[in-house]
């Protein structure tokens, strides 16, 4: 039985030292060629850090483009989905809230018309894109709101929009702050 002990003892630390001290090492190395060199990246405005390319952010004003639900209020520092199901009443009067919302500040859109991501939260909560179908039924009423011509609007959602990953993985999506703060901009 001794002989087990050792084993399982050496292995413990072998692991430890694995994957607490040389796994960590090669992720802060990786990430120093990322972007924000492991930082995140930052968006600023005028010198000041207004938010974060890939941390969502609460814009609920009309006369801006709304992101996804946050099952935790946006909070970065507590990520996480809801654990509600399809089923749950609860859930369900959620999502039924939301999509009322929708539609009373975008009258000329239908139900059906809705993306799921306007009404349901990320697996994180903190997702900061929405689908492009989600940006576009809201052009009509942000161009409402900023006495701005749809067409503009339109324009701003086709250049603020991503292609799939490696142009194969995953729906085109639009980033809400970058595409709120291009908005800004059409003030200047």
């Amino acid at each position: 039985m001794k002989k087990y002990i050792i084993q399982s003892l050496r292995l413990t630390l072998v692991l430890m030292v694995l994957l607490c001290v040389i796994y960590p090492l090669i992720v802060a190395f990786a990430g120093g060629f990322s972007k924000g060199k492991g930082g995140g990246e930052k968006i600023t405005r005028n010198g000041k850090v207004v938010g974060y390319a890939a941390i969502g952010q609460s814009f609920t004003k009309p006369e801006y483009f709304w992101g996804r639900p946050s099952a935790v209020g946006y909070n970065a520092a507590g990520s996480a989905g809801s654990n509600k199901g399809p089923s749950n009443p609860d859930y369900l009067k959620e999502v039924s809230n939301r999509i009322d919302t929708l539609l009373k500040y975008n009258p000329s859109i239908k139900r059906a018309d809705i993306p799921a991501d306007m009404v349901t939260a990320s697996g994180s909560g903190l997702d900061p894109n929405i689908s492009e179908q989600g940006a576009i039924i809201q052009i009509k009423r942000v161009a409402a709101y900023r006495k701005i011509d749809e067409k503009t609007v339109a324009e701003l959602v086709v250049k603020n929009t991503q292609g799939p990953l490696l142009g194969l993985f995953g729906p085109s999506s639009v980033n809400v702050l970058k595409l709120n703060l291009a908005l800004d901009e059409l003030k200047r």
